[in-house]
């Protein structure tokens, strides 16, 4: 078992936030989500991904989180990261993609109970960094199984 993770980072408000590389199938750049009726508020529409049609998740929507303030450099780093949840291949909109980071696992400390908008349930440990937190999430455990089901009923 390996003492270190390594984390796909980005930025979402003013937050910085990173999941486990393993969850992330890629990374892209914003493409044209098409709206879908009767479909949960946090859920921007769909889109097609080589053919796969790939539900867009707005964790802003979803946490009431602000976005960040963007710049037109931010705008190219801006996009989705698909990840894959027990399967089913989700993309969540970011503000900004950071970078990958190894994290060594004793540095992970247990969430703070008041942290900005996402609950402490969906919140694996957060890593201190000189510019505040790197907040590390659950992806498993951000949608419940009834949440789930109701984004994959979409994609047909």
């Amino acid at each position: 078992m390996s003492d270190q993770s390594q984390l796909v980072t980005f930025q979402l408000g003013e937050e910085l936030y990173g999941i486990n590389i393993m969850d992330v199938k890629e990374i892209v750049r914003v493409q044209d989500v098409r709206v879908l009726p009767n479909a949960p508020s946090y859920v921007e529409g769909i889109f097609n991904l080589r053919g796969e049609i790939i539900p867009i998740i707005n964790l802003h929507k979803r946490f009431h989180l602000k976005r960040a303030l963007s710049s037109e450099e931010d705008e190219l780093l801006s996009g989705f990261i698909i990840i894959d949840v027990d399967g089913m291949k989700l993309g969540v909109i970011i503000d900004r993609v950071s970078r990958v980071v190894t994290i060594e696992k004793e540095h992970i400390q247990p969430p703070p109970q008041m942290l900005s908008g996402i609950g402490a349930e969906y919140i694996m440990g957060v890593v201190r960094q000189e510019e505040g937190y790197l907040i590390i999430l659950n992806i498993r455990d951000l949608f419940n199984p009834r949440e789930l089901q109701k984004i994959a009923e979409l994609r047909r």
